[in-house]
């Protein structure tokens, strides 16, 4: 059984939101269905198609 694809984002709201540790750009990661931060090295989480915009709900990126 294959996992459902996460609900595309509305590209209006990826243009107004901004981490809120760096106030800096946010990719869309679809595959992943999260928001990165590259400036903060966090993925922030994207539950039931809205943004989890908490720090300390965001995953820590790799290097």
């Amino acid at each position: 059984m294959t996992e459902p694809r996460p609900a595309p984002m509305d590209p209006r709201l990826l243009e107004i939101l901004v981490c809120p540790l760096t106030k800096g750009p946010l990719e869309y990661d679809r595959d992943a269905g999260e928001l990165i931060s590259r400036k903060a090295a966090l993925a922030y989480p994207i539950r039931d198609g809205i943004p989890i915009m908490l720090p300390e709900e965001a995953r820590k990126l790799d290097d």
